[in-house]
């Protein structure tokens, strides 16, 4: 893994060259573990043209599923535990007499800039704006295969929580219990709440679970991701607690299932990234739910839970191969309940399969 964020950073450093910075200070906690794998919290990175210096706080933990190997090509920096780690990397910056210092203002606050621009001495600070944001668009197969994993870890927790009873249980209990069977299957931790919705509460997107208890007849929406060793996924499935559902109950999934179907197929790479958002669209709106899909369909997903891209109505830029996405596609009707369906994928060329999907429990209307 060492090799893989010494490859990341010589990108870096290229894009530096190329912008005229001399170096980078890095403070944006996903980006300095993107470019270092292990990165305790409150670390900062400096990146010059000849070496890598990570200045971390004195009794910092290590992030969740950190690497615990060390990189020989980076130099820690001792920072005491009350101090800001940006400024240690500042003050580095200085003795190394770095001319153009390029920072992550998008991350940094007045008075942090402020105080690195003082620490750095001489050296004239440029904005990197989301530089390494972009580097970690396209994933390399490293960052897929803990994708993968989480995605197995998710379905596992998921499939065995369909196999208990539910009827009578809260929402909040089955999502703790969600939870506590990812980490038991070597989560770090939940990639974000886990969402549980029941009856009139299905399908509902970020919902906050509550003391509802379910019921016989209901829809239940469950919405989950597992964090393995930093990467996140998102999945999300809707069935019907009964021995059958009623019929709008099984038109509404039907319909769901044809939209979301139709955004993973229409992935790949130099697709605009409107063209998914576009197709689940249009099969809702013919169904009169335009009302419903306000949402953008997705995002990229990684060692942030939302990261570019943005597979929204608007958005015009294009996909490129090795982009782990979401696709989610959803309908709510207000006091009934709904349908919510999403899957993260892998956007790969049709040569290579097609879109690689991770998230493999069924999509099928399942009666629990």
């Amino acid at each position: 893994m060492s090799d893989a964020h010494s490859a990341r950073r010589e990108r870096l450093r290229e894009h530096c060259s190329a912008s005229g910075a001399d170096a980078a200070l890095i403070t944006r906690a996903a980006n300095v573990r993107y470019l270092t794998g292990c990165p305790p919290l409150g670390a900062a990175l400096l990146l010059t043209r000849e070496r890598a210096v990570l200045a971390v706080p004195e009794g910092a933990e290590e992030a969740e599923g950190a690497e615990r190997e060390s990189d020989p090509e980076v130099t820690r920096l001792p920072v005491p535990a009350e101090a800001d780690a940006a400024h240690a990397a500042a003050e580095a910056a200085a003795r190394l007499r770095v001319g153009d210092l390029a920072v992550e203002e998008h991350d940094l606050t007045v008075a942090r800039h402020r105080e690195v621009a003082r620490l750095a001495g001489a050296a004239r600070l440029l904005d990197l704006d989301r530089a390494v944001e972009r580097l970690r668009v396209v994933k390399d197969e490293y960052e897929i295969a803990d994708l993968r994993i989480a995605a197995e870890i998710a379905d596992q927790a998921l499939g065995e929580l369909l196999e208990s009873i539910l009827v009578g249980r809260t929402e909040r209990h089955l999502a703790m219990e969600l939870e506590r069977r990812m980490i038991d299957h070597g989560a770090d931790r939940a990639a974000f709440p886990v969402s549980v919705g029941t009856g009139g509460h299905s399908g509902l997107e970020h919902h906050r679970p509550t003391d509802r208890r379910v019921e016989e007849g209901d829809f239940l929406t469950v919405a989950l991701g597992a964090r393995y060793r930093g990467y996140g996924i998102s999945t999300a499935r809707t069935f019907v607690i009964g021995a059958a559902p009623a019929a709008w109950q099984v038109e509404l999934h039907r319909l769901v299932f044809r939209a979301q179907r139709a955004a993973r197929e229409a992935l790949g790479p130099g697709v605009e990234q409107h063209v998914p958002d576009d197709a689940a669209r249009s099969i809702l709106q013919a169904a009169g739910h335009a009302e419903q899909s306000v949402h953008a369909l997705g995002h990229g997903i990684g060692l942030e839970i939302r990261e570019a891209p943005r597979l929204g109505p608007a958005d015009m830029g294009k996909l490129d191969n090795r982009v782990p996405v979401t696709v989610g596609p959803g309908v709510h009707l207000p006091g009934r309940g709904g349908v919510r369906i999403e899957d993260t994928l892998v956007v790969r060329p049709p040569e290579e399969g097609g879109p690689e999907l991770l998230t493999i429990t069924t999509k099928e209307l399942l009666a629990l």
